[in-house]
């Protein structure tokens, strides 16, 4: 038996970062692990500084992810001023002071894509590590967050309570059916359940990492630049992400 924390992710935008170059901010169609391993950061209170123990999250947990609701892609033209010079500014009080001066301004401008109501339930499954915070831990913080928790943009919080749940199965497919359960007994959960019946619930698709047992034959595996390294560098790493769909398997 494996121990499983299992948590849902819906929200109106939601963003999945790819690799981002030049002006192009993409998204992919469902959940990274830096994403959701960032989350849970926010919700233990871990300050982009604590290297070793976003290390630490990262070497104690493993991560899958079934999606219920793709959702639908949107493109967003975005415009940010900023100051040029930054080393005179310390006197000023409020970005509109910073923004006064048209010249020491400049505008940047990219195009940043999101998917609008999403529906995702994530996974993460305990590894042996000494130093990784435990599901218990996990478990408390998602229920009540040290800082606010967003769906890969500040842009785009949550909508719904992630209504986490600590599970006890053999593999990933055993523990989203017991969250299923578990949530179907929920009398707040009638949204969610309206939501569902008109979504893709009929064939969810069904990613997870290496060493996650997943209890399902995976149609193919790709690349992924989503093992986060460093966060205060920003820096990724390339894993492997498995793939099926529980009409196909």
């Amino acid at each position: 038996m494996h121990a499983f924390i299992v948590f849902r992710l819906y929200g109106p935008l939601e963003a999945w970062g790819d690799i981002a170059v030049g002006e192009e901010r993409p998204t992919t169609s469902h959940p990274s692990k830096s994403a959701v391993l960032g989350l849970v950061a926010a919700a233990l209170g871990l300050r982009r500084d604590q290297e070793p123990e976003h290390q630490a999250l990262r070497d104690g947990y493993s991560f899958g992810v079934r999606v219920d609701a793709l959702g639908v892609p949107l493109r967003d033209y975005h415009t940010s001023q900023s100051p040029k010079s930054t080393s005179r500014l310390a006197h000023l009080r409020s970005r509109r002071d910073e923004l006064a001066d048209p010249h020491n301004r400049t505008t940047a401008l990219s195009t940043r894509d999101y998917r609008c109501d999403g529906f995702y339930t994530a996974c993460l499954c305990r590894r042996e590590h000494e130093q990784a915070p435990t599901p218990e831990d996990i478990l408390d913080a998602l229920t009540t967050p040290r800082f606010t928790l967003y769906l890969g943009r500040k842009s785009c919080p949550a909508a719904l309570p992630l209504s986490p749940h600590l599970i006890q199965a053999d593999h990933l497919v055993a523990a989203l059916d017991a969250f299923d359960e578990a949530e179907a007994k929920d009398q707040r959960g009638e949204f969610v359940k309206e939501f569902l019946s008109t979504a893709l619930r009929g064939n969810p698709q069904y990613y997870w990492e290496d060493d996650l047992p997943a209890g399902i034959q995976p149609l193919h595996s790709t690349p992924r630049y989503d093992q986060p390294l460093s966060r205060t560098r920003r820096q990724f790493a390339p894993r492997t992400e498995h793939y099926a769909s529980s009409k196909e398997a």
